[in-house]
């Protein structure tokens, strides 16, 4: 069992009035967490929205039938929540009507429970993000020396909660069907989207562009839809946890690219599951490629995990100056390189040093990896 950062403040926000918004993809570990804070707390229920008689009642909106579901508990989770229709409103109806009850939420896919909760829940909720664990909920129940000595697995299996301790066998297994329709099965559901290979074929191509720029035209192009649907699949996908992107950082250097975005995935087992390659750290030529994703979804994982709030870029110029990963937070930058072996050294570019006033480039290798965990 591994503890989780969120559980300090989940347990902290339990005592206030807010409903607490949970969200994270689908096997994050978001129900073990909950019966992990509940398992010491009285009068704390999980009610499992994907129940049809629980989302029956809840829909309702009849609130002696509701406060007879809660059969006289206090706390109440609503696991899956963005399952019942107009879960914002009857929040918001718990929220003024009954008291006496403190409501978690939790959701697989943010873009139908966000939309649902928005203006119902104004002023009236307080909301989190849960991700596959992070070297620091790993290392507080392993040690780091288990880190280190497991690196390589984890960069090729990831590090779901229930995947990291199985066998490679069973490893493999799991993240296959993790990642077929199950991990974005919210998305398959939705109206607007009717045809669920051309997801697994967009997200096929972004796993094999990791850390290189994206062109919504040539995933257009080569898919044979419409610009107008790649972009809205892309924006599912992030708003269910399975993709985010990276901006281009520019100001006024003319020759900054500007506009362009790169994809990321919040796990490195998903990126290779979908590749359907889990050759061994030692025979892959892509090497450089899983080391930048794992290093920047880690990097993202550490900043939530620490309310560390900063906006993140790549900056990459048109006559081939790049870096990796940009953090921008209280008017300073930091520019970080990720580089897989120490042999080479990487050097801060001049323009951008000259321009911004960085003088350090941050180099993450396997050497120095701890310097991740602030």
């Amino acid at each position: 069992m591994y503890k989780r950062a969120l559980s300090a403040t989940i347990e902290k926000w339990i005592t206030k009035k807010e409903i607490v918004i949970l969200y994270g993809s689908r096997q994050v570990g978001k129900t073990t967490l909950l019966k992990t804070i509940f398992k010491d707390t009285a009068g704390a229920l999980i009610l499992n929205c994907e129940i049809p008689t629980i989302a029956n009642i809840l829909e309702s909106k009849n609130l002696d039938s509701i406060k007879t579901l809660f059969s006289g508990n206090t706390i109440i989770a609503l696991d899956e929540a963005q399952k019942i229709n107009e879960i914002g409103s009857i929040l918001k109806l718990i929220y003024d009507e009954l008291k006496q009850y403190k409501i978690i939420a939790t959701g697989s896919s943010s873009f139908d429970l966000a939309n649902q909760i928005g203006e119902p829940l104004t002023g009236r909720n307080v909301k989190f993000i849960m991700y596959p664990l992070s070297l620091s909920e790993i290392a507080d129940t392993k040690g780091w020396y288990w880190v280190i000595n497991n690196l390589n697995n984890l960069l090729v299996f990831g590090s779901y909660p229930g995947i990291i301790d199985l066998d490679s066998g069973d490893k493999k297994k799991m993240l296959n069907e993790l990642s077929s329709d199950y991990l974005y099965k919210d998305i398959l559901i939705y109206k607007r989207v009717k045809n669920p290979s051309v997801i697994r074929k967009l997200l096929t191509s972004l796993a094999l562009q990791v850390g290189s720029q994206v062109s919504v035209n040539e995933l257009s192009n080569m898919l044979k839809i419409p610009r107008s649907s790649i972009e809205l699949y892309l924006d599912l996908l992030e708003k269910t946890f399975v993709i985010f992107n990276l901006g281009s950082y520019s100001t006024n250097l003319r020759n900054e690219i500007k506009k362009n975005r790169k994809y990321y995935f919040y796990d490195n087992g998903i990126l290779n599951a979908l590749t359907n390659n889990y050759n061994p750290v030692t025979a892959r030529k892509d090497i450089g490629v899983l080391w930048e994703n794992f290093c920047v979804s880690e990097y993202i994982k550490q900043n939530h995990n620490n309310n560390r709030y900063a906006n993140l870029y790549f900056w990459r110029t048109y006559d081939g100056a790049e870096i990796d990963l940009v953090e921008e937070m209280n008017g300073g930058l930091k520019a970080f390189e990720f580089k897989w072996s120490s042999k080479r050294k990487s050097r801060l570019p001049a323009s951008f040093a000259e321009k911004y006033g960085v003088e350090k480039l941050n180099t993450i290798t396997p050497q120095n990896l701890h310097e991740l965990i602030r």
